[in-house]
């Protein structure tokens, strides 16, 4: 039985692109900004669209590496956990977001036919440096994608009004 993958699954989903009692997802964000502004930083202590995005795409691909092996390889303090607006200007805003729907894809596929108890089972996160239950990734991948949800709506309202 994997109900609760399926929960965790259709909230992932939600935050995307459904409809949510917080009335943004991330299509509908993304979806007021031109391309032109994804590469800018409102501020200088704000990250870019792309910036975000290269990195919650990141995680999700740690996450997808922990379930398919047990372990990650990336810390926070790794190189590509925020990469440089001039290194995502030349990897081109269609190819990160094109991973970036890529990950989510590839990690629902990994989840879709796990059961239940696989949320029991533990896997060795590199960057807390001890075992943990799936449901602690899982349930931190689906928190990290709605604090960044809340800060790009802020990046985009800073955007639009400069």
């Amino acid at each position: 039985m994997n109900i609760l993958i399926q929960h965790i699954i259709n909230q992932l989903t939600l935050v995307q692109n459904g409809k949510l009692w917080v009335g943004s997802t991330y299509q509908s964000k993304l979806r007021e900004v031109s391309e032109s502004l994804v590469f800018k930083r409102p501020l200088p202590d704000l990250h870019s669209i792309a910036e975000i995005i290269s990195h919650l795409t990141l995680w999700r691909e740690e996450a997808i590496l922990k379930i398919k092996t047990g372990t990650g390889s990336k810390t926070d303090d790794c190189e590509e956990n925020w990469w440089p607006v001039h290194k995502l200007k030349l990897k081109g805003w269609s190819k990160i977001k094109a991973d970036y729907d890529h990950s989510l894809l590839t990690l629902i596929e990994l989840l879709q036919n796990k059961d239940d108890t696989f949320l029991d089972q533990k896997y060795y996160d590199t960057d807390f440096k001890d075992y943990y239950p799936y449901r602690f990734l899982l349930d931190g991948m689906l928190h990290h994608d709605i604090y960044h949800l809340g800060q790009l709506g802020i990046i985009i309202k800073f955007l639009k009004e400069n």
